[in-house]
């Protein structure tokens, strides 16, 4: 291998990318301006949603306590509910969304609480749907004060405490740092998007090299030139890793920009009222805080899996005749790299030795952790070393396509 030659290729190659208008889109303009945009837009959209439905007062229809009017008053005057005609419709509507949640009262409701019998009472809503689970939450907070309420009012007339059957209180406090919550939040999405974005950078210059050379016959003329072939495809991975690279760096550059600005725009509100109601319904901070040294490590820990990508797509393309026919073999191979990224998001996978061999699913597990700030060195030592070993096959496969005369002049 002549190192001038493959720097003078890869130049070469450099030069030539960098005047191509479509090169640039993908390399430069989607990772910086697109993917952050659609994140903070997300991000504003999803805020102002789930902010909207908190203040909505939900719809709830009333199923039967005819004989019940204490209750039945109650939650009339409940400003937080409003109740809404029962009709025999009632489960169509809450699938409809019309309506956001239905209570049944048994029979003698008021007449059981009266004698201190057991009741159960009966709450129908629409299962993971944003607004019907806020309305399950009112009634939940409404039954459950005015159980509080009949309890009290018992012990107060036999003459006892209403500490009796609630001696303590429980109470929940946050002891993880602002960077591990904000990793467990988010940690699974950064490297999804890393990786998805290193095989999209690396997907068109890949294709642009090999077949797209082929289509524009100027195959014939690189390989007439006193440059090795092994020379000559080294030259060309190297412009394919750069636009891999460079597409992870521009990305992970305009995140780190859009999470600041992102900051200082919600500021004021986080640090009012929907912080605090968000504190109370469980939701997590609108712009989690991640470990800016673990998030550097996750970018060191893509080098192996952008030479692997490089060298894999380079190999596929090279096989193809045009950049159509390359395009068609491509593309089903971002399913097989988004399958094991999103395994990685999946709740219950944890890293462990096994795991950290198989390649994408290792960087999106690792990745959760170190942006967390935990950082498991041997599993760290395992995967770079596991992946710079398919890195190495994957370019040595490479090569070996880039010397058979069979696929260099396939037509």
């Amino acid at each position: 291998m002549n190192r001038s030659n493959v720097v003078t290729v890869y130049l070469k190659e450099l030069r030539d990318s960098l005047r191509d208008r479509r090169t640039l889109i993908s390399m430069i303009v989607v990772p910086t301006l697109m993917i952050p945009g659609i994140m903070l837009v997300a991000g504003v959209v999803s805020y102002m949603v789930v902010n909207k439905a908190r203040e909505e007062v939900p719809a709830v229809m009333v199923l039967g306590g005819n004989d019940s009017p204490v209750v039945r008053a109650a939650l009339t005057a409940d400003q937080k509910i409003r109740l809404v005609p029962a009709t025999a419709d009632w489960k169509q509507r809450i699938t409809d969304k019309q309506l956001r949640a239905a209570v049944e009262i048994p029979a003698g409701f008021d007449a059981a609480l009266e004698h201190g019998d057991a009741t159960v009472l009966k709450i129908f809503n629409y299962e993971s749907e944003l607004r019907s689970g806020f309305a399950v939450g009112e009634l939940h907070r409404f039954f459950n004060t005015y159980r509080e309420k009949i309890i009290t009012a018992r012990l107060t007339g036999r003459g006892l405490p209403a500490a009796l059957v609630k001696p303590f209180e429980v109470k929940t406090e946050n002891v993880a740092p602002p960077e591990k919550v904000g990793g467990n939040v988010i940690g699974g999405i950064i490297p999804y998007l890393f990786i998805l974005l290193c095989f999209t950078g690396a997907m068109y210059p890949a294709i642009d090299l090999t077949a797209g050379e082929k289509e524009r016959g100027t195959m014939e003329t690189i390989l007439c030139s006193p440059v090795g072939r092994a020379d000559l495809v080294l030259g060309k991975f190297l412009m394919v890793l750069t636009a891999a690279l460079g597409t992870v760096v521009f990305s992970l550059l305009s995140m780190g920009l859009t999470f600041m600005l992102g900051g200082l725009l919600f500021a004021k509100t986080a640090a009012g009222g929907a912080a605090v109601a968000a504190a109370k319904s469980g939701a997590a901070p609108m712009l989690p805080t991640i470990d800016p040294l673990g998030t550097l490590t996750v970018l060191a820990m893509v080098l192996p899996v952008a030479v692997l990508f490089s060298a894999v797509l380079m190999a596929v393309s090279l096989f193809a005749k045009s950049v159509k026919e390359a395009q068609s073999y491509v593309s089903p191979l971002i399913v097989v790299v988004i399958l094991p990224a999103m395994m990685g998001m999946l709740p219950g996978v944890e890293l462990n030795t096994r795991l950290a061999l198989v390649p994408i699913l290792n960087l999106a597990l690792v990745s959760k952790e170190l942006v967390s700030g935990v950082f498991h060195w041997h599993y760290l030592a395992l995967i770079f070393g596991s992946t710079c070993v398919y890195a190495t096959v994957a370019l040595a496969f490479c090569v070996r396509m880039f010397n058979r005369e069979d696929v260099l002049f396939r037509t």
